[in-house]
């Protein structure tokens, strides 16, 4: 009898391990088919496999591209660094012609990102604070040679082009002195790559910057790219903060609303690497914030401006510790921020909710695949972020940056209350506490707004 049970208990065992194990397509999501040629694996960065795919969206029929039995041409390899050694490996695809994907503008040039909630709330983020060109994103699941390969973000790269950066392009091997100095994209980057320049930033650590377009140059344009970052290096350094000199060279506007994105989802990289710099073709023309790649949220408590909080490896926060005592740069990101807080965040935080909820189903069969254990729901995934979210909202708000040596007048005379808002963590908006953690937004006769986290139990909602 003892054996029986035995037997039976074992049984039992292995066949929910067997569940466990087993991952296939959600049924909730787009799929992306993929095959290699001769099912040739995808092992490089640098060379591209010759393969056909196609893409299926049974909730939206009129979004599929091609077919089982007519599939369409692409090529595609890896990409990206730290996650290029994770054992789910992200790619860069291109295609044999210029597509919309699911919605997406034309292109033949996508990747496929590993699925972070970060990624998603911050280009959204981007779109809200008027970055002049933000990657779109929309999440798909992947079947590779016949493997199910998981949840992945089908995302828009960084070229420039009609439908994505749309700025003039400079040719490579350029050696026209006239044309040399518009038409760019470049890369703050902390990975040292051929295409790139190097140059001390200060007595501390260099500054790589690496050329995306052009990526080939003549000697005459690297000289003038490399004169172009010491004279920027240097403008910024300058201990005179009110001579304005950086901001003849960069726009100050684009880069107050970069430093906030980034302060806002707590990313440490974002003055570290993935930095990118454009510049187009005009008379006054200034290099741009932007856009933006490669977004982290540390989602931890903020005590402190993100460039200066530690973390578990070493980065170099290049430039900002400098423009934060600029006055200009804190009455821009001063400007900036009064556009987006408070009226932004709800909005966003609803964004959040729609485009990231219903990726539940696909996270699970993620997980079993890549036999993660012990990992949260997308529910709590996305309720951690936004916490963190509206926490990074609230401690910027009562630490906007003031310049040193600038004065800032404030009224110190009575203010009546005018209005108050409870926000919960959903991103809803109520006269009234919600029950649980709120954000209360309090109004003031002269204008200013205060934001307290407040816990509200056994409320009416």
């Amino acid at each position: 009898m003892k054996g029986n049970l035995l037997f039976r208990a074992s049984a039992t065992i292995y066949l929910c391990m067997a569940v466990l194990t087993v991952a296939g397509q959600s049924g909730t999501l787009p799929v992306m088919y993929i095959e290699t040629q001769n099912h040739q694996p995808v092992t490089s960065k640098t060379v591209y496999v010759p393969a056909t795919y196609y893409l299926v969206d049974n909730l939206n029929p009129d979004m599929n591209i091609g077919s089982k039995d007519m599939p369409e041409q692409l090529e595609i390899r890896g990409r990206g660094n730290s996650s290029w050694r994770d054992v789910k490996k992200p790619y860069k695809i291109k295609l044999a012609n210029k597509t919309s994907l699911l919605g997406m503008k034309k292109n033949r040039h996508w990747a496929l990102l590993h699925f972070h909630e970060s990624t998603v709330a911050g280009f959204q983020l981007g779109n809200i604070m008027g970055m002049e060109w933000t990657p779109s994103t929309k999440p798909v699941e992947v079947v590779l040679n016949g493997d199910y390969v998981g949840l992945y973000l089908l995302t828009e790269t960084i070229r420039i082009g009609k439908n994505r950066l749309n700025i003039y392009e400079q040719p490579n091997w350029n050696k026209d002195g006239s044309t040399i100095p518009y038409g760019w994209l470049v890369e703050v980057d902390n990975y040292s790559e051929a295409n790139q320049i190097y140059l001390p930033e200060n007595d501390q650590w260099g500054i790589r910057i690496t050329y995306h377009s052009p990526d080939s140059l003549s000697n005459a344009q690297k000289n003038w790219l490399t004169d172009e970052f010491k004279a920027i290096n240097t403008a910024i350094y300058d201990d005179d903060k009110t001579s304005g000199a950086w901001e003849r060279l960069i726009d100050v506007d684009a880069m107050a609303r970069y430093f906030i994105i980034q302060e806002v989802l707590d990313n440490s990289d974002g003055f570290h690497g993935s930095f990118y710099l454009h510049k187009d073709w005009a008379d006054d023309a200034r290099w741009v914030a932007g856009p933006l790649w490669d977004l982290n949220c540390n989602q931890r408590e903020k005590t402190d401006y993100t460039f200066r909080m530690k973390t578990s490896y070493g980065f170099t926060p290049h430039w900002i510790g400098e423009l934060i005592k600029d006055g200009d740069f804190c009455d821009a990101v001063k400007d900036a921020w009064n556009q987006f807080y408070p009226v932004q965040v709800q909005p966003w935080m609803e964004y959040i909710d729609e485009n990231l909820l219903h990726c539940g189903d696909a996270l699970y069969q993620d997980n079993i695949r890549w036999n993660r254990s012990n990992t949260a729901s997308i529910g709590d995934r996305v309720e951690g972020i936004k916490s963190s979210l509206i926490a990074n909202i609230e401690w910027f708000d009562k630490h906007l940056p003031h310049a040193a040596g600038i004065d800032h007048v404030t009224d110190s005379g009575e203010k009546n209350i005018v209005n108050v808002k409870y926000i919960n963590m959903t991103g809803m908006s109520s006269d009234e506490p919600w029950n649980g953690v709120n954000i209360r937004l309090t109004t003031y006769s002269d204008g200013s707004v205060d934001a307290v986290k407040v816990h509200h139990l056994n409320g009416s909602f």
